[in-house]
């Protein structure tokens, strides 16, 4: 029993770490509105993954609401004016950090090379996006010099728009159980539980 459990707990594999963006997470929180002043929504969810060797983090984002392409809606108060991930020892849910990558407007940082990928929504206000921290990329910094903010809970993901230029939705980057450990222990917890009824049998 022990044996699988050190098996499935010694795999290696990418570190998978999500952020859930609200306006609420912003600091302070956010009320989108329209240039007219009607409320609107906006929020999202992206997940990365940091690979083994921790050389290079990979991130999807589906954000619902607000304009990637300034023509998705009528509206400018919800385009999209730029995207980052901040970082500091000292980050916390309720406090801010500067930028340590960008991967949308000023500063655009996934340039060695450029990963970004967007796939606007084929309908309504939203998109897609995804693209790839390497090691040599950072705006004033490198990867490898901010994975102890990242995997300990101090950075976030945040979309800036025309409205909310200090940012409109932010979600704090926590780590979770990437899938193939989850998998193992699974398998484990079965190997063990078959091992328990064999041996009710027997007796």
């Amino acid at each position: 029993m022990f044996a699988i459990l050190a098996a499935a707990s010694c795999a290696k594999a990418d570190v998978i770490l999500v952020a859930t963006l609200t306006n609420a997470a912003e600091n302070p929180p956010t009320t989108p509105t329209t240039s007219g002043g009607a409320p609107r929504t906006s929020f999202g969810f992206a997940t990365f993954d940091l690979n083994n060797a921790m050389t290079a983090m990979t991130f999807t984002a589906t954000i619902t609401g607000i304009d990637i392409t300034g023509t998705q809606s009528a509206d400018p108060n919800d385009n999209l004016i730029a995207a980052h991930i901040h970082a500091s020892p000292t980050v916390t849910p309720t406090t801010n950090a500067g930028v340590v990558w960008g991967f949308f407007g000023n500063p655009f940082n996934d340039n060695n090379p450029n990963d970004v990928v967007i796939t606007p929504f084929a309908t309504g206000v939203g998109f897609t996006i995804s693209g790839k921290w390497d090691a040599p990329e950072g705006n004033g910094t490198t990867l490898a010099a901010q994975l102890p903010n990242i995997l300990n809970g101090h950075a976030y993901i945040n979309f800036h728009t025309t409205q909310f230029g200090g940012g409109e939705i932010r979600g704090n980057i926590v780590a979770t159980p990437e899938p193939s450990t989850m998998a193992l222990l699974g398998s484990a917890i079965v190997a063990i539980g078959v091992s328990i009824r064999r041996r009710r049998f027997a007796a």
